[in-house]
């Protein structure tokens, strides 16, 4: 068996759509929120990863094609945005303050937690970029220092949490605007978070693609700031 996944071209591709594909019948059938199909995705596909016992390296090998998609999957984020210009002219002074402050408060929380916890330089930085994509948060990590494999990882589950509770926190704190919605949601859980904005509405979607790009830059100016605060 273990030959064989070793030598497949398309192993890692085919279990990562059919875990997915799981993880998706699961929610639909148990309507909950914590079955969110990325995340059954990844714990079935670390399951199979066990149980073959296959090499990290090996079923990234066989799965990269899928990776090829990502760029064109993120500029379809950019047709909802064009969808609604006309509306982020009318509020880009609220669009644009909920971004940067939604950013302070990624950066500010990463640095108290930080202290509270004593973590080193190296540890610090490689959370900064938490809540922006991943594409730009492992090269905000290399650059400052941190370990950019954990940067990813954080990064993903950052927005798994995003996308698992964003319905329920707007509820709790009555956030009702579909533009706050998206702005919150881009702003925290970049495009995992952006994935469920979009099944909220058109213009939570389209809000929360446009976080994703603008949270993105500021944050590299802000990691960047902020990695000089623990030494």
């Amino acid at each position: 068996m273990n030959d064989f996944v070793n030598a497949s071209l398309f192993f890692g591709g085919a279990v990562s759509i059919l875990a997915y594909g799981l993880g998706v019948l699961l929610q639909k059938k148990t309507k909950l929120a914590v079955c969110n199909p990325l995340l059954i995705s990844i714990c079935i596909t670390i399951l199979a990863l066990a149980l073959t016992r296959t090499e990290y390296s090996c079923y990234m090998k066989s799965a990269q094609y899928l990776s090829y998609l990502l760029t064109p999957a993120t500029v379809c984020l950019a047709v909802p945005l064009y969808e609604q210009l006309s509306l982020l002219r009318d509020n880009w002074k609220a669009v644009l303050a909920g971004i940067l402050s939604g950013v302070l408060t990624s950066l500010s929380c990463v640095f108290v937690l930080a202290l509270v916890f004593k973590l080193s330089h190296k540890e610090y930085v490689t959370l900064l970029p938490k809540s922006i994509t991943t594409a730009i948060g492992i090269g905000v990590s290399e650059k400052l220092g941190g370990y950019m494999s954990l940067t990813a990882a954080v990064i993903i589950l950052t927005g798994i949490f995003g996308n698992v509770f964003a319905e329920s926190v707007c509820r709790i704190f009555h956030i009702t605007h579909p533009v706050a919605k998206g702005i919150a949601i881009g702003t925290a859980s970049h495009a995992v978070g952006t994935a469920k904005a979009m099944e909220m509405g058109e213009i939570e979607g389209a809000m929360s693609s446009l976080s994703i790009v603008v949270s993105g830059l500021i944050t590299v100016a802000g990691a960047s700031l902020f990695a000089q605060f623990i030494q």
